[in-house]
């Protein structure tokens, strides 16, 4: 990680409501001074379409020129740099099974067969006489080119083969040299060292984990690293002095292939993914999943000139690469596709669909029950990005996606209720279409939750015809709605923008306020989770999960009314539920509720809420009671190392809380934005732990890099997640990012 430097910045605190005042408040901080870092990403070959053979890759290795050579069950086969098709090397009669491929110091390509010994030479390929096959392994020395298999070991020297006299099983997995003209071999019973004088082997349980050795590598000291059932064994020239099992981060035991990369780093490939550990310290890192491997099974591993990784897998070839990035150009990055891949008419910001699952040329718009909530966040995002840059474009879009949320509510025809999304009449599929329920589904969901309300029309008409749009809108969407419209109202817009937001705004809150604090659908009653009513939150038992934070909600959204719109009903009506319905008692509650209460979300839902009630509460006595819940809020999650958690405490509190994590999150979080499915419950180095919680089986927080495509609601120590037919939109990046640099605690000055 970079280090951060030291810089006395002025910065404006808990005051998002007022102009930047540079000379208000002072404060000695540490900021990021953005620098360029390795961004990794992943590219996946498939050898030959509908061959399995083909794509069943046992050995790999890149040539001088930018080529990648593979030995596969089907035969040996060569792809040119910047192309991806790969070419049959031998064929006829000599095509079969291949099962290693190496490059000499001359750039000769050597291949073991089936048959035989082949050497590739300035394009021709000749059989060379001498090993008997089928051959397993090659190795290129300074002495000469190594061929062995279950028939003996060989030595190409001078032109000519002479034959080893080494005794070792006849397994042979994997070879490496001890460059004073001996070998290191591994077997399946153990690995041996050989040289013209003797041979010793090592088979003990002081030796290794386990005799079964399938891939080995010297580290930068000179250390071995000896793969193989069970995990990796240390060595140095005279015993073992390490190991790395699972409970050390390697996340299946069986591991196939040991490779030291250019930057020193050991990569560890096994049944189950990657590892990549740097010697002597405790952090790791796994590579795993479609966004990484085209299959978790690695055989092999190794590495080209510019340091990329080219994996050997059960189906197909990997290249995880890397290209240097600074968190600026990685927001540009993000941005540019955000703009063209994720918005749709009128200007919603929205994942999209992938029709063939993982393919991105496949793309297509959707809709999403949380399409308003999270154009808000981009809304936000962009209010963001122009009070740092004062860029006229981001003004421009941050006033369209206010303009798609004031429509939600005007599309409905009910002047304070808003829909959740809309979509064009001439869409024929949708999310939760319109359906009949039979009684007897109707008694399954009562019975399954009391509380279901069984919506049969979600979509409705517009008054124009253009549109359909969706009702029963949740408390997630008017929550999020507020967190955007705060940071629009107070860093962007003007005074007739002001007024269009306390305008519509207010509408909202007076629908609320006439149905007794309840978001009332067409139908005439509340929509399923738009509930704040002191008779229900504080009387029905069912209500009592929702309770401590529909409490703190409903306190911002009438402190948020009042403070745009300057009429005392409002106050009235915020004050009355502190005084008498004990809303500020139940939101005190919120962060040591029953777990089984709790889900992933709700940090966020809270997050939405603190910026109203902190910065627009006058009275020193409640503006306290915030600050306590705030910090409470802070240190229970923290830990989620979230730049949006970290970067909106500090916005309210003027610190640099968490920027390590912070920025750690923002330079690992993938580039790839297809929501691959995840699986780190067979990971063998985590603990799957049931938690009582809504999401349940979960593990240890990882990096970003490792775990599902994010959105803010969704919870990262979830176990098993992932839904390749759809790619997120790059906002919950882009937010925190802008809020960092509006904060000065990134800095984008070289």
């Amino acid at each position: 990680m970079n280090k951060a430097i030291f810089f006395l910045f002025l910065i404006p605190i808990l005051s998002i409501g007022q102009t930047k005042d540079l000379e208000a408040n002072s404060k000695l901080y540490t900021t990021y001074i953005d620098e360029p870092f390795a961004q990794e990403y992943h590219e996946a070959f498939i050898v030959a379409e509908n061959s399995e053979n083909a794509n069943n890759v046992r050995a790999i290795q890149p040539d001088s020129e930018g080529g990648i050579w593979i030995a596969t069950k089907n035969g040996i086969y060569h792809k040119e740099i910047d192309s991806s098709e790969w070419k049959l090397v031998i064929d006829g009669n000599n095509q079969g099974p291949a099962y290693d491929v190496e490059i000499d110091k001359n750039q000769d390509v050597w291949m073991a067969t089936w048959n035989g010994v082949y050497r590739g030479r300035a394009g021709d390929i000749q059989k060379m006489e001498g090993p008997k096959p089928p051959i397993a392994q090659l190795l290129s020395t300074k002495e000469g080119v190594y061929a062995m298999g279950p028939y003996g070991i060989w030595l190409y020297q001078d032109k000519k083969w002479s034959k080893k006299d080494y005794n070792t099983a006849r397994s042979i997995r994997t070879v490496m040299s001890d460059n004073n003209g001996g070998l290191w071999i591994g077997t399946d019973v153990g690995l041996y060292h050989c040289n013209d004088e003797k041979t010793t082997a090592y088979q003990g349980n002081e030796d290794l984990i386990s005799a079964y050795v399938r891939g080995m590598d010297f580290d930068p000291v000179g250390n071995m690293w000896i793969g193989g059932l069970g995990g990796v064994s240390i060595r140095n020239q005279e015993a073992k002095i390490g190991e790395k099992r699972p409970k050390d981060g390697i996340p299946n035991a069986n591991v196939n292939s040991v490779v030291k990369a250019p930057d020193g780093k050991m990569w560890v490939g096994t049944e189950y993914g990657i590892t990549r550990f740097v010697p002597g310290e405790k952090d790791y890192s796994v590579r795993l999943g479609r966004r990484w491997l085209v299959s978790d099974e690695v055989r092999d591993i190794a590495f080209d000139q510019q340091g990329n990784a080219w994996i050997a897998t059960a189906n197909g070839v990997s290249a995880i690469k890397n290209r240097k990035m600074t968190l600026a150009t990685k927001a540009d990055y993000f941005y540019d596709k955000l703009i063209r891949r994720h918005v749709r008419d009128p200007w919603i910001i929205a994942r999209s669909k992938l029709v063939v699952p993982g393919d991105t040329t496949t793309i297509q718009p959707d809709d999403d029950d949380n399409d308003g909530e999270f154009t808000s966040n981009y809304l936000a995002m962009e209010s963001f990005r122009y009070a740092t840059t004062n860029n006229p474009e981001a003004k421009e879009r941050a006033k369209k996606a206010f303009d798609f949320l004031h429509f939600l509510r005007e599309v409905t025809g009910e002047d304070g209720f808003f829909a959740r999304s809309i979509i064009p009449v001439s869409w024929e599929q949708s999310h939760d279409m319109n359906r009949t329920y039979t009684e007897r589904e109707l008694a399954e969901a009562i019975i399954e939750n009391p509380r279901q309300k069984p919506v049969e029309k979600r979509w409705h008409l517009s008054k124009d015809g253009k549109w359909k749009w969706k009702g029963d809108t949740s408390s997630d969407e008017i929550s999020g709605h507020l967190f955007g419209y705060y940071c629009y109202y107070n860093l962007v817009a003007d005074n007739k923008e002001k007024k269009r937001v306390a305008d519509h705004f207010s509408k909202i809150m007076d629908h609320l306020i006439e149905n007794d604090f309840n978001l009332v659908d067409v139908d005439g009653t509340h929509t399923k989770w738009g509930v704040w009513s002191p008779s229900i939150l504080n009387h029905n038992p069912d209500w009592a999960p929702e309770k401590a934070l529909n409490s703190l909600e409903l306190l911002a959204f009438l402190k948020f009314t009042h403070h745009i719109t300057k009429k005392e009903k409002y106050q009235k009506e915020y004050l009355k539920l502190i005084k008498e319905d004990g809303y500020l008692e139940n939101a005190k509650t919120l962060h040591n509720t029953n777990p089984s209460w709790e889900t992933y979300f709700d940090i966020f839902l809270s997050l939405y809420m603190y910026p109203t009630l902190i910065n627009y509460e006058d009275d020193p006595v409640l503006k306290k009671e915030y600050h306590e819940h705030l910090e409470q809020w802070f240190k229970k999650h923290k830990k989620a190392k979230s730049p949006m958690i970290n970067f909106t405490y500090n916005l309210l509190t003027g610190g640099n809380e968490e920027l390590d994590n912070s920025i750690a999150f923002l330079k690992d979080a993938p580039l790839d934005l297809v929501d691959w499915y995840v699986d780190n419950a067979q990971r063998e180095d985590l603990k799957v732990v049931r938690q009582p919680i809504l999401e349940e089986l979960q593990t240890a927080l990882r990096p970003p890099s490792e775990y599902r495509t994010m959105r803010w609601d969704q919870n990262p120590y979830v176990a098993v997640s992932g839904d390749p037919t759809q790619e997120k939109e790059p906002v919950y990046w882009l937010l925190p990012y802008w809020m960092g640099r509006y904060l000065n605690l990134i800095s984008a000055e070289k």
